[in-house]
């Protein structure tokens, strides 16, 4: 399942083309739940992609620099260590 929220959002359709209305403080969060799969690859010469699809094809893409990847390793260690959610 995929839930999208956006915050002071607002477009205008006019003969097929999509224009921004209003400021640029447009905010959005995306949660993907049930996910199925889930990958991490390169992208471009800096970068991990990580990339979690669901059954229905909703799909979210993460680019992160290494030093986030690396954080985000050492908490899954944390967690595999104390939470009863690895047990």
């Amino acid at each position: 399942m995929l839930a999208l929220t956006l915050e002071e959002f607002m477009l205008e359709l006019n003969d097929g083309a999509i224009k921004n209305v209003g400021p640029n403080n447009k905010e959005a969060t995306v949660k993907l739940f049930d996910v199925d799969t889930a990958e991490a690859r390169e992208f471009g010469d800096k970068r991990i992609k990580l990339v979690f699809e669901d059954e229905d094809d909703n799909e979210v893409q993460v680019s992160l620099f290494p030093e986030d990847v690396r954080q985000i390793a050492e908490d899954i260690e944390a967690l595999e260590e104390d939470s009863p959610v690895f047990d």
